[in-house]
């Protein structure tokens, strides 16, 4: 823990597309993928509402690689990671804002066709050092 603070996420939902990895100009292997979570409740007349969040998640290294070979869409993932903030500007010059889920542990929920029915979780080391061309905050951007 740092400094006294936690950015600690847990989600469980379904992917929302087959993922695709890519590759960073260092080499590692990066995916992003979306995962819904349902928030379910009852209004005020007793009717059942649902609500669905989508969460776009990035995984690096190794568990991009196994998010690749064994999610499809539609399966359930288990994933904790910390949520971060990132800003930039595209192509025309307009301000683009994101929130993101940086994945530090994945379980696969349910099997591809064809595999094991229960993929043993994986998860990435403690302290994880960025690739080269990710732009990481330090300390001294902070504000607070």
């Amino acid at each position: 823990m740092a400094r006294g603070t936690v950015n600690k996420v847990i989600l469980i939902g379904r992917l929302g597309a087959d993922p695709e990895i890519r590759y960073a100009p260092s080499g590692a292997p990066v995916v992003n993928f979306n995962l819904a979570t349902n928030h379910v409740w009852k209004d005020r007349d007793g009717n059942m509402q649902e609500e669905t969040a989508w969460h776009r998640i990035v995984a690096w290294n190794r568990l991009a690689e196994i998010v690749k070979e064994y999610a499809r869409k539609g399966h359930r993932l288990y994933v904790e990671g910390r949520i971060r903030y990132r800003e930039w500007e595209d192509q025309s010059g307009q301000r683009r804002f994101t929130t993101e889920i940086i994945a530090t542990a994945i379980q696969l929920l349910e099997a591809a066709p064809g595999r094991e029915p229960s993929t043993p979780e994986v998860e990435e080391p403690g302290e994880l050092t960025p690739p080269d061309d990710l732009e990481t905050p330090t300390d001294d951007s902070v504000p607070f």
